[in-house]
């Protein structure tokens, strides 16, 4: 083989895709982080009452709706289940904060991961870092 030859290595492309799976995953967050958030609201604020917690007194009690819902039939039909639920306001307060915790948990764990087993720093048209050494100086 000379010098000069050119014969090159073929160089393996790889999908920069994530992984099909991480679309099933996040699609089932998707629906499972608001599921798991009102059911955890709910219980919270239960067991706030039950055990005589301090909740603010504006959460508690059945929800004010405005007037002009009473005027049409088919709004004030569609808003029934908001206006028969007792606690409303704190079963979606809290349920906002445990979607808000849960979120972020899932984040923080989701970089994690990603850190662990994500591909490298550097991609192959990247310059490599600078190594610099320190020179011991004597004074």
């Amino acid at each position: 083989m000379g010098k000069y030859s050119s014969v090159k290595k073929k160089e393996v492309i790889k999908d920069r895709a994530p992984h099909a799976i991480w679309r099933g995953i996040g699609c089932f967050m998707f629906i499972l982080v608001p599921i798991l958030s009102i059911a955890i609201g709910v219980e919270a604020v239960d067991y706030a009452l039950a055990n005589k917690i301090g909740l603010p007194y504006q959460l508690l009690g059945y929800p004010a709706m405005p007037d002009f819902l009473r005027k049409s039939n088919l709004l004030w039909a569609a808003t029934e289940p908001i206006r028969t639920t007792n606690n409303f306001y704190a079963y979606t307060a809290a349920s906002l904060v445990v979607m808000l915790v849960l979120g972020g948990l899932i984040s923080v764990i989701y970089a994690f991961v990603y850190q662990m087993t994500g591909p490298s720093r550097y991609g192959p048209t990247d310059v490599p870092p600078i190594k610099i050494k320190g020179m011991k100086k004597s004074r």
